[in-house]
Protein backbone atom coordinates (compact mmCIF):
# COMPACT_ATOMS: atom_id res chain seq x y z
CA UNK A 1 0.00 0.00 0.00
CA UNK A 2 1.04 3.60 -0.39
CA UNK A 3 2.86 5.25 2.50
CA UNK A 4 -0.27 6.68 4.08
CA UNK A 5 -4.00 6.26 3.33
CA UNK A 6 -6.68 8.44 4.90
CA UNK A 7 -9.99 6.57 5.20
CA UNK A 8 -13.48 7.44 6.39
CA UNK A 9 -16.32 5.23 7.63
CA UNK A 10 -19.55 7.16 7.04
CA UNK A 11 -22.99 6.14 8.31
CA UNK A 12 -25.77 7.74 6.28
CA UNK A 13 -29.48 7.16 6.93
CA UNK A 14 -30.47 5.28 3.79
CA UNK A 15 -34.11 4.44 3.04
CA UNK A 16 -35.38 1.35 1.14
CA UNK A 17 -36.29 2.17 -2.44
CA UNK A 18 -35.17 5.81 -2.18
CA UNK A 19 -31.98 5.31 -4.16
CA UNK A 20 -31.80 8.84 -5.58
CA UNK A 21 -32.07 10.38 -2.13
CA UNK A 22 -29.57 7.91 -0.71
CA UNK A 23 -27.10 8.86 -3.45
CA UNK A 24 -27.58 12.56 -2.67
CA UNK A 25 -26.56 11.90 0.94
CA UNK A 26 -23.58 9.83 -0.14
CA UNK A 27 -22.48 12.61 -2.49
CA UNK A 28 -22.78 15.24 0.27
CA UNK A 29 -20.69 13.23 2.68
CA UNK A 30 -18.08 12.41 0.04
CA UNK A 31 -17.56 16.12 -0.52
CA UNK A 32 -17.16 16.65 3.23
CA UNK A 33 -14.73 13.75 3.46
CA UNK A 34 -12.69 15.13 0.56
CA UNK A 35 -12.40 18.38 2.51
CA UNK A 36 -10.72 16.41 5.30
CA UNK A 37 -8.20 14.81 2.97
CA UNK A 38 -9.92 11.42 2.84
CA UNK A 39 -8.92 9.12 -0.01
CA UNK A 40 -11.34 6.21 0.52
CA UNK A 41 -14.86 6.42 1.96
CA UNK A 42 -16.81 3.39 3.17
CA UNK A 43 -20.61 3.49 3.46
CA UNK A 44 -22.69 0.71 5.07
CA UNK A 45 -24.16 -2.48 3.69
CA UNK A 46 -27.08 -1.77 1.30
CA UNK A 47 -26.63 1.98 1.71
CA UNK A 48 -27.40 2.69 -1.96
CA UNK A 49 -30.76 0.92 -2.25
CA UNK A 50 -31.68 0.65 1.44
CA UNK A 51 -32.09 -2.29 3.80
CA UNK A 52 -35.36 -4.27 3.73
CA UNK A 53 -36.42 -4.99 7.35
CA UNK A 54 -36.94 -8.70 7.86
CA UNK A 55 -38.60 -9.37 11.23
CA UNK A 56 -42.32 -9.53 10.33
CA UNK A 57 -44.90 -9.79 13.13
CA UNK A 58 -47.93 -10.31 10.89
CA UNK A 59 -48.84 -13.02 8.35
CA UNK A 60 -45.48 -14.23 7.09
CA UNK A 61 -46.57 -15.44 3.65
CA UNK A 62 -48.26 -12.14 2.77
CA UNK A 63 -45.31 -10.14 4.08
CA UNK A 64 -42.82 -12.24 2.12
CA UNK A 65 -44.58 -11.70 -1.20
CA UNK A 66 -44.81 -7.95 -0.62
CA UNK A 67 -41.21 -7.64 0.58
CA UNK A 68 -39.83 -9.72 -2.30
CA UNK A 69 -41.73 -7.59 -4.79
CA UNK A 70 -40.31 -4.43 -3.19
CA UNK A 71 -36.80 -5.89 -3.34
CA UNK A 72 -37.12 -6.68 -7.01
CA UNK A 73 -38.23 -3.13 -7.75
CA UNK A 74 -35.43 -1.43 -5.81
CA UNK A 75 -32.59 -3.70 -6.97
CA UNK A 76 -29.98 -2.10 -9.26
CA UNK A 77 -27.81 -3.73 -11.92
CA UNK A 78 -24.06 -3.27 -12.09
CA UNK A 79 -24.56 -1.22 -15.27
CA UNK A 80 -27.54 0.77 -13.97
CA UNK A 81 -28.06 4.42 -13.10
CA UNK A 82 -27.03 4.05 -9.45
CA UNK A 83 -23.54 2.87 -10.40
CA UNK A 84 -23.22 5.64 -12.98
CA UNK A 85 -24.14 8.21 -10.33
CA UNK A 86 -21.68 6.68 -7.88
CA UNK A 87 -18.98 6.99 -10.53
CA UNK A 88 -19.83 10.70 -10.90
CA UNK A 89 -19.61 11.15 -7.14
CA UNK A 90 -16.21 9.44 -7.00
CA UNK A 91 -14.88 11.50 -9.91
CA UNK A 92 -16.22 14.76 -8.49
CA UNK A 93 -14.90 14.20 -4.96
CA UNK A 94 -11.64 12.52 -5.94
CA UNK A 95 -12.40 9.64 -3.55
CA UNK A 96 -12.58 5.91 -3.91
CA UNK A 97 -16.17 5.30 -2.74
CA UNK A 98 -17.62 2.02 -1.47
CA UNK A 99 -21.35 1.54 -0.87
CA UNK A 100 -23.74 -1.40 -0.77
CA UNK A 101 -26.77 -2.25 -2.87
CA UNK A 102 -29.32 -4.91 -3.60
CA UNK A 103 -27.99 -6.12 -6.96
CA UNK A 104 -30.24 -7.21 -9.81
CA UNK A 105 -28.20 -9.92 -11.52
CA UNK A 106 -31.03 -11.05 -13.77
CA UNK A 107 -32.56 -14.23 -12.39
CA UNK A 108 -30.95 -13.73 -8.96
CA UNK A 109 -30.47 -10.93 -6.44
CA UNK A 110 -27.28 -10.38 -4.44
CA UNK A 111 -26.26 -8.22 -1.51
CA UNK A 112 -23.35 -6.43 -3.15
CA UNK A 113 -20.73 -3.96 -1.97
CA UNK A 114 -19.39 -1.75 -4.77
CA UNK A 115 -16.13 0.19 -4.89
CA UNK A 116 -15.73 2.95 -7.47
CA UNK A 117 -12.49 4.86 -8.03
CA UNK A 118 -12.16 8.49 -9.18
CA UNK A 119 -10.87 7.12 -12.49
CA UNK A 120 -14.11 5.21 -13.04
CA UNK A 121 -12.97 1.68 -12.18
CA UNK A 122 -15.72 -0.43 -10.60
CA UNK A 123 -15.12 -3.39 -8.30
CA UNK A 124 -17.70 -5.38 -6.38
CA UNK A 125 -18.11 -8.13 -3.81
CA UNK A 126 -21.22 -10.21 -3.12
CA UNK A 127 -22.14 -11.29 0.39
CA UNK A 128 -21.15 -14.94 0.71
CA UNK A 129 -22.84 -16.13 3.89
CA UNK A 130 -26.52 -15.24 4.19
CA UNK A 131 -28.14 -15.26 7.65
CA UNK A 132 -31.54 -16.90 7.99
CA UNK A 133 -33.71 -13.78 8.03
CA UNK A 134 -32.08 -12.52 4.82
CA UNK A 135 -32.25 -15.76 2.83
CA UNK A 136 -35.53 -14.88 1.06
CA UNK A 137 -34.01 -11.82 -0.55
CA UNK A 138 -30.63 -12.71 -2.05
CA UNK A 139 -28.32 -15.58 -2.83
CA UNK A 140 -24.81 -16.18 -1.56
CA UNK A 141 -22.02 -14.85 -3.73
CA UNK A 142 -18.70 -16.34 -4.91
CA UNK A 143 -15.28 -16.12 -3.27
CA UNK A 144 -14.13 -12.48 -3.21
CA UNK A 145 -11.35 -11.04 -5.33
CA UNK A 146 -8.90 -8.35 -4.27
CA UNK A 147 -9.03 -4.97 -6.01
CA UNK A 148 -5.66 -3.47 -6.86
CA UNK A 149 -5.88 0.28 -6.30
CA UNK A 150 -3.19 2.93 -6.31
CA UNK A 151 -3.66 3.27 -2.55
CA UNK A 152 -3.37 -0.45 -1.86
CA UNK A 153 -4.90 -3.90 -2.21
CA UNK A 154 -8.53 -3.79 -1.05
CA UNK A 155 -11.23 -6.39 -0.42
CA UNK A 156 -14.57 -6.59 1.39
CA UNK A 157 -16.50 -8.88 3.73
CA UNK A 158 -20.14 -7.89 4.13
CA UNK A 159 -21.62 -7.98 7.66
CA UNK A 160 -22.27 -11.67 8.53
CA UNK A 161 -19.25 -12.67 6.42
CA UNK A 162 -16.97 -11.08 9.02
CA UNK A 163 -18.12 -13.60 11.64
CA UNK A 164 -16.62 -16.51 9.69
CA UNK A 165 -12.79 -16.65 9.59
CA UNK A 166 -12.66 -18.08 6.06
CA UNK A 167 -14.17 -14.90 4.59
CA UNK A 168 -11.18 -12.69 5.35
CA UNK A 169 -8.67 -15.48 4.79
CA UNK A 170 -9.91 -15.78 1.18
CA UNK A 171 -8.71 -12.19 0.72
CA UNK A 172 -5.52 -12.62 2.72
CA UNK A 173 -4.22 -15.38 0.46
CA UNK A 174 -4.50 -12.80 -2.35
CA UNK A 175 -2.25 -10.37 -0.44
CA UNK A 176 -5.02 -8.02 0.69
CA UNK A 177 -3.92 -5.04 2.79
CA UNK A 178 -7.18 -3.28 3.64
CA UNK A 179 -10.51 -5.05 4.22
CA UNK A 180 -13.80 -3.15 4.16
CA UNK A 181 -16.45 -4.40 6.60
CA UNK A 182 -19.85 -2.82 5.82
CA UNK A 183 -22.58 -3.80 8.30
CA UNK A 184 -26.32 -3.57 8.85
CA UNK A 185 -26.65 -4.96 12.36
CA UNK A 186 -28.72 -4.06 15.43
CA UNK A 187 -27.54 -6.21 18.36
CA UNK A 188 -29.38 -5.51 21.63
CA UNK A 189 -29.91 -3.11 23.21
CA UNK A 190 -29.70 -1.35 19.85
CA UNK A 191 -27.01 1.25 20.50
CA UNK A 192 -23.82 2.08 18.62
CA UNK A 193 -21.86 0.95 21.67
CA UNK A 194 -23.65 -2.40 21.59
CA UNK A 195 -22.80 -2.82 17.91
CA UNK A 196 -19.16 -1.93 18.60
CA UNK A 197 -18.94 -4.44 21.45
CA UNK A 198 -20.58 -7.16 19.35
CA UNK A 199 -18.59 -6.53 16.15
CA UNK A 200 -15.17 -5.85 17.67
CA UNK A 201 -14.51 -9.45 18.71
CA UNK A 202 -14.76 -10.70 15.12
CA UNK A 203 -13.15 -7.66 13.50
CA UNK A 204 -10.11 -7.67 15.76
CA UNK A 205 -9.66 -11.40 15.22
CA UNK A 206 -9.97 -11.17 11.42
CA UNK A 207 -7.38 -8.39 11.24
CA UNK A 208 -4.93 -10.05 13.64
CA UNK A 209 -5.28 -13.48 11.99
CA UNK A 210 -4.36 -12.05 8.62
CA UNK A 211 -2.24 -8.99 9.38
CA UNK A 212 -4.55 -6.51 7.63
CA UNK A 213 -6.22 -3.17 8.24
CA UNK A 214 -10.00 -3.22 8.67
CA UNK A 215 -12.52 -0.41 8.23
CA UNK A 216 -16.07 -1.10 9.48
CA UNK A 217 -19.22 0.97 9.13
CA UNK A 218 -22.72 0.14 10.40
CA UNK A 219 -26.12 1.12 9.01
CA UNK A 220 -27.97 3.90 10.85
CA UNK A 221 -31.58 4.99 11.16
CA UNK A 222 -35.07 3.57 10.81
CA UNK A 223 -36.18 1.59 7.76
CA UNK A 224 -39.72 0.56 6.81
CA UNK A 225 -40.96 -1.72 4.04
CA UNK A 226 -43.93 -4.08 3.60
CA UNK A 227 -45.35 -3.14 6.98
CA UNK A 228 -42.19 -3.90 8.96
CA UNK A 229 -39.88 -1.40 10.66
CA UNK A 230 -36.33 -1.91 11.90
CA UNK A 231 -33.87 0.49 13.55
CA UNK A 232 -30.10 0.49 13.22
CA UNK A 233 -27.75 2.30 15.63
CA UNK A 234 -24.80 3.18 13.38
CA UNK A 235 -21.23 2.94 14.61
CA UNK A 236 -17.81 2.72 12.99
CA UNK A 237 -14.44 1.19 13.74
CA UNK A 238 -10.94 1.07 12.27
CA UNK A 239 -8.73 -1.87 13.26
CA UNK A 240 -5.01 -2.35 12.77
CA UNK A 241 -3.08 -5.44 11.61
CA UNK A 242 -2.34 -6.54 15.18
CA UNK A 243 -6.05 -6.53 15.98
CA UNK A 244 -5.78 -3.21 17.79
CA UNK A 245 -8.66 -0.73 17.58
CA UNK A 246 -7.18 2.40 16.00
CA UNK A 247 -10.38 4.46 16.09
CA UNK A 248 -14.07 4.03 16.83
CA UNK A 249 -17.10 6.26 17.05
CA UNK A 250 -20.86 6.56 16.75
CA UNK A 251 -20.75 8.58 13.54
CA UNK A 252 -21.72 9.99 11.27
CA UNK A 253 -18.10 10.07 10.02
CA UNK A 254 -15.01 8.44 11.48
CA UNK A 255 -11.68 9.37 9.87
CA UNK A 256 -8.38 7.54 10.38
CA UNK A 257 -4.89 7.45 8.91
CA UNK A 258 -3.50 4.06 7.86
CA UNK A 259 0.26 3.86 7.49
CA UNK A 260 2.20 1.31 5.46
CA UNK A 261 4.89 1.18 8.14
CA UNK A 262 2.30 -0.10 10.65
CA UNK A 263 1.41 -2.94 8.31
CA UNK A 264 5.07 -3.76 7.64
CA UNK A 265 5.93 -3.74 11.34
CA UNK A 266 3.02 -6.03 12.24
CA UNK A 267 4.01 -8.52 9.56
CA UNK A 268 7.63 -8.51 10.79
CA UNK A 269 6.71 -9.54 14.35
CA UNK A 270 7.09 -13.11 15.68
CA UNK A 271 3.34 -13.15 16.41
CA UNK A 272 2.34 -12.53 12.77
CA UNK A 273 -0.11 -15.44 12.59
CA UNK A 274 -0.49 -15.68 8.83
CA UNK A 275 3.14 -16.81 8.60
CA UNK A 276 2.35 -20.05 10.45
CA UNK A 277 -0.33 -21.34 8.10
CA UNK A 278 -0.04 -25.01 7.06
CA UNK A 279 -2.42 -25.35 4.06
CA UNK A 280 -1.35 -28.96 3.48
CA UNK A 281 -3.06 -29.86 6.78
CA UNK A 282 -6.40 -28.21 6.06
CA UNK A 283 -7.92 -30.40 3.36
CA UNK A 284 -10.51 -31.86 5.74
CA UNK A 285 -11.90 -28.37 6.36
CA UNK A 286 -13.27 -28.24 2.81
CA UNK A 287 -14.75 -31.74 2.78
Amino acid sequence: MQESVRVAAISVESKPGETAGNLDKIGTWCRRAAGEGVQLALFPELSLTGFIPNHPLRDHAAWLREALSAGRKMAESMTGTAIQELKRIAAGSGLAVSAGMLEDAGNLLFNTQVLVTPEGEVFHWRKMHIPMFEMPFYNGGPAPKVAELALGRVGANICFDALLPESTRLLAVQQVELVLFPFAADPPPGTAAAWSSWASTALRARCAENGVFGVACNYVGEVSCAGVTQRFPGGAMVVGPRGEVLAEGEGPMLVAELKAETLQAARAEPEYLFRFRRPELYGALAE
